[in-house]
């Protein structure tokens, strides 16, 4: 190919912009509207239809094009399908009728005797909170018993026992009677997981058929319930040991079960009618191993635990056995453990017959009676022994007799709450009573009467169960629900009295935890700020707040729900002061996170009140002060997130230059946070253009001076960033905002700094923690920054163009990957750049800057200097078009960048010249010379290149478009 001499095509860019734009053409659209659904009705295929003929199964109503989401469906949404469906098989609905009523007959009665909804609390819901709550560092022990080798034998008479009773005998007198084990000084943490260990033993057991040893360990599990040498422990112990017992009675249920379900599955609704023989005598049989058992507590723990199977063997067997075990209990000595055995019970009963409420009540009376034992020598002797105080005793009550009662008031009329507060006096007002009570019954209940149990609580005793728990549960109802208006004031009075006075900074920040969000909920920020004040007149001696960060956090919690409007919250005295308390790092970085996000949420408004900027630079310090080289970048990254946040919602209004202080204030402040500095120079470039709006683009002096300062601001701070590419973007960001305001040696600069910077682009960057090429994003932005230059005027001491060569300098320089044709992208970019510089009149420019267009006035040395470029550039890619190897992938790339340059020779030069004209042509045929084009695009363009021939001054295309042949890969 011979050198060429390029010259620009002559642009009429208004006359193209004319010629490229639809013809508008008035549209009949009747009664058709885009929006309007298609009708669309079912027409049933007739019997006496031929074999082979077809019937429509749709048709529109009207005479409207076809909707494309309607095609789709085939004329029918999803959920018409499934009708259609099930009404084209009538014969398999018959036959599937008395099943489906079958069912819908199930579920109606599940539904009557299902009396336990979703709104009730679970028990596995307070198993977390017991471990947590009851521990000790004592030591415990397990008392285990391992069975002997051989059976006793029976006494006379035995003779008349069948052989497979007096196995089942033997086989119990080995459980209780064979040799002790005892584990000595476990700690919490070892008993729990000794307990575990017999949970998965027992399921070993019973998956190998050995049914004998998981009855002998459910059995021994048991019998620890009754051991309170560690009485502290003793709810969690419970709980622990109850899971084994779970396990027990569903591997017991699930086996009858299975039984029963050979061939067909047992219904879930079923009868006794239902249970075949089989399974009846292997229900009987446990039932009976169990009564065998000879102590109280394991034979009443095991049978509850399988109380649901009575299913299988009587409709009332259940009604029957709840009493019979009630009144069992009765004959446990030790009031703790009787008070958690009724509990137990009351989770299986209301489990498998939560509709028999009059067990559950006969529970909880034969409880109420056993309080005055608490007061019994015994019991006063084993507090004595193991040093516990009454009011600690107490509390182990707490989760038996708050379960009963939830079980109880489940759903329960107000007039329950009545009765059960009158049988509370009756009973001295007994503390332990009332606060389950309380905790129980719901909120509305206890809410509408909380002045009474006020007055109740006033009257306990102070040595029994401390009143500010009493207060703290009291609180949790009126969390939920609001008391009568007239009452809310006496009520936040009468509490803070008595938890004010509590000694012990635990239970006093456990109480006041509760009560803050009552406070916040009915009052203003007075009252808020008085009960700060009170906190941490209680929190800071001793440094007793270290011990209670949860509960501090959930009072800035509680806080932040109620009070959204921060010159509000931050007017409160105490709040920040209240802050001070978090000296945990972690902690503290905390706080303030979940303080940024409730005020980027809800801070709608821009605001620049003193009293939240200097509060939230506060608090956004704070969490830039605690990034370090350990931090995580997702860490990073969440904090500069939250603290743009708060950057976005600050605004001085006209007061420009008080918006560039605070991001100079900003910029040092948070100077480690790399988005951060992001989004103060896009602040700052945003301020600089909002001057330009409201000067209408003509400054004065003053905001000439101003906007000057914005760019330097800008220049200043883009270096210190890390990201490469975020300094290049900016760097071009800035550089057009500075040209928009007519700062024309602050563009410039900028431009200057992008360029230099190219060379430290490196071949590969991470993005999300992978290694990605930076081509793409390289060549990306050199066409950004190509774009731009078109409006920059030349510098007067520097030459013709000496940015665009400075460019292409640099890339021609840089060290590009092997393989690549980035390079030549760069050339096939900068050609319709030069040549629209060559144009009389540019495609854009800014208003009141001169660009070329204006210094030169298309002087022909200016164009002179275009087109010897654009002959340099050219030349350039033909020889790397030369210089691609023959193989087929360099075939390819040969072949895309000659099309590619053929399409800025056909758009931009001037196609008269002959020379032009027949590089094109080569251009052309080289690209489909072995077929590896793109035959669509091929086709395309050449009808492109005929329809131009036709426009005005155009028609010398017509001999290059006879020249241009589509060629197959054949």
């Amino acid at each position: 190919m011979a050198a060429v001499q390029w010259r620009s095509r002559e642009r009429n860019y208004e006359a193209e912009l004319q010629r490229c734009r639809p013809e508008a053409a008035p549209i009949e659209f009747g009664d058709y509207h885009p929006l309007k659904p298609i009708m669309v009705t079912d027409s049933k295929t007739r019997r006496g239809t031929r074999k082979g003929s077809t019937s429509s199964s749709s048709s529109s109503s009207s005479s409207a094009p076809p909707d494309p989401l309607s095609s789709m469906l085939d004329g029918t949404d999803p959920l018409s399908m499934f009708a259609a469906a099930s009404a084209s098989q009538p014969a398999a609905a018959a036959v599937s009728h008395s099943s489906s009523m079958g069912d819908l007959g199930r579920k109606r009665r599940e539904k009557e005797e299902e009396a336990v909804g979703p709104d009730f609390e679970p028990w596995s819901m307070k198993r977390g909170e017991i471990l947590a709550r009851f521990t000790t560092t004592e030591k415990l022990s397990i008392n285990l018993c391992m069975g002997s080798d051989k059976g006793k034998a029976l006494g006379p008479g035995s003779s008349a026992v069948s052989e497979k009773v007096r196995t089942r005998l033997e086989e119990l007198d080995d459980l209780e009677e064979g040799s002790q084990k005892e584990l000595l000084n476990l700690s919490q943490q070892d008993y729990a997981n000794r307990i575990e260990e017999l949970n998965q033993s027992l399921k070993e057991a019973w998956a190998s058929d050995q049914k004998v040893k998981a009855l002998k360990i459910v059995i021994q599990c048991s019998k620890l319930l009754s051991d309170t040498a560690v009485i502290q422990f003793y709810p969690s112990k419970f709980v622990l040991i109850t899971d084994i017992l779970d396990t027990f009675g569903r591997l017991v249920y699930d086996r009858i079960w299975s039984m029963c379900s050979d061939p067909r599955p047992l219904p879930e609704s079923f009868t006794v009618e239902d249970v075949n023989d089989t399974a009846k005598e292997t229900c009987l049989n446990w039932f009976f191993k169990i009564a065998s058992i000879r102590e109280l507590l394991p034979r009443l723990y095991v049978e509850a635990a399988i109380l649901k199977c009575n299913r299988f063997l009587s409709r009332t067997g259940i009604q029957e056995t709840l009493p019979r075990l009630t009144a069992m209990i009765r004959g446990i000595g030790d009031p703790l453990v009787a008070a958690y055995a009724r509990a137990y019970l009351c989770r299986v009963g209301v489990e498998v017959a939560p509709h028999l409420k009059d067990s559950l009540n006969r529970n909880f009376f034969d409880l109420l009676a056993t309080f005055r034992q608490i007061g019994g020598e015994s019991v006063q002797n084993l507090l004595v022994v193991q040093r516990v105080e009454v009011p600690e005793y107490l509390t182990l009550y707490s989760p038996a007799i708050n379960w009963i009662l939830q079980c109880i008031a489940y759903r329960a009329p107000e007039v329950l709450l009545t009765e059960m507060m009158d049988r509370c006096k009756t009973m001295a007002n007994n503390a332990l009573l009332l606060n389950s009570i309380m905790r129980a019954f719901r909120p509305e209940f206890v809410a509408a009467r909380a002045t009474d149990f006020i007055g109740m609580i006033k009257d306990c005793d102070e040595s029994g169960f401390p009143k500010h728990l009493l207060f703290g549960s009291l609180g949790r109802s009126l969390a939920c629900a609001d008391p009568p208006e007239s009452e809310r004031l006496s009520i936040l009075n009468e509490a803070w009295k008595v938890i004010t006075k509590v000694r012990s900074p635990q239970d006093y920040i456990g109480c006041a935890e509760v009560w803050v969000e009552f406070t916040c909920r009915h009052f203003t920020k007075r009252e808020v700020n008085t009960v700060l004040a009170d906190i941490i007149k209680h929190l800071t001696p001793d440094r007793a707040f270290e011990d209670a960060y949860p509960q501090l956090q959930s009072v800035i919690r509680r806080i932040l729900t109620y009070f959204h409007d921060f010159s509000v919250l931050f007017s409160m005295e105490r709040f920040l002061p209240f802050l001070d308390m978090f000296q945990k790092d972690g902690v503290r970085v905390e706080v303030c996170k979940s303080i940024m996000e409730v005020f980027i949420k809800h801070q709608v408004e821009l605001t620049r009140d003193p009293v939240i900027l200097n509060a939230m630079l506060h608090i956004c310090k704070t969490m830039h002060d605690s990034v370090n080289s350990l931090t995580l970048e997702d860490e990073k990254r969440s904090l500069a997130l939250l603290i743009v946040g708060f950057m976005r919602t600050v605004s001085f209004g006209r007061d420009f230059e008080q918006q560039l202080s605070f991001c100079v204030e900003a910029r040092a402040t948070f100077c480690n946070l790399e988005p951060v500095l992001v989004q103060l120079v896009h602040t700052v470039n945003q301020l600089a253009m909002e001057t330009r709006r409201v000067m209408r683009g003509s400054h004065s002096r003053k905001t000439a001076a101003f906007v000057r300062a914005c760019a330097a601001y800008s220049f200043i701070t883009i270096p210190s960033l890390s990201s490469i590419f975020t300094r290049l973007n900016l760097y071009l960001l800035s550089g057009q905002v500075a040209l928009a305001n007519q700062c024309l040696s602050q563009a410039d600069a900028f431009l200057k700094a992008a360029v230099s910077v190219l060379p430290e682009v490196p071949h590969s960057i991470s993005i999300e923690g992978k290694l990605r090429s930076s081509e793409s994003f390289l060549l990306d932005f050199i066409n950004n920054f190509l774009a731009t230059l078109l409006v920059v005027p030349d510098h007067p001491e520097h030459g013709v163009l000496y940015l665009v060569r400075g460019l292409l300098n640099i890339v021609q320089d840089y060290t590009w990957e092997e393989n690549t044709d980035a390079k030549v992208r760069v050339y096939l970019s900068a050609l319709p750049l030069l040549a629209a510089m060559s144009q009389e009149t540019f495609l854009y420019s800014i208003p009141k800057v001169d660009s070329n267009e204006t210094l030169y006035g298309g002087d022909p040395k200016f164009l002179s200097e275009i087109n010897k470029l654009c002959e340099t550039l050219i030349g350039q890619i033909l020889d790397h078009l030369k210089a691609l190897a023959r193989d087929e992938q360099s075939a390819r790339r040969q072949s895309a960048l000659a099309f590619s340059l053929f399409g800025v020779l056909l758009a931009h030069g001037d196609l008269r010249n002959n020379k032009l004209s027949q590089l094109a042509v080569n251009l052309w045929n080289l690209s489909h010379k072995q077929g590896l084009s793109d035959t669509r695009l091929s086709v395309r363009t050449l009808e492109h290149v005929k329809h131009q021939a036709q426009q005005p001054g155009m028609a010398h295309l017509s001999e290059a478009a006879q020249r241009l042949s589509l060629q197959t890969r054949t």
